[in-house]
């Protein structure tokens, strides 16, 4: 498998990569946040289904 920064063979010590800078290319991409993983927007955020929150007007 080559490394996933320069496709270089990888070298044993910073596997999976080829070398510390291209280990370190890839860190510092995950700290600034440019690898995110995608999420689906979905209207029941937290979990919790609309008929369990009691509305405003059955609070009354």
């Amino acid at each position: 498998m080559p490394c996933p920064m320069c496709k270089k063979e990888p070298d044993a010590k910073y596997r999976p990569f080829c070398s510390k800078r291209c280990a370190d290319l890839d860190l510092g991409k995950w700290l600034t946040g440019s690898y995110a993983i995608p999420a689906a927007d979905t209207d029941e955020e937290d979990g919790i289904s609309s008929d369990v929150i009691p509305s405003e007007s059955n609070l009354h």
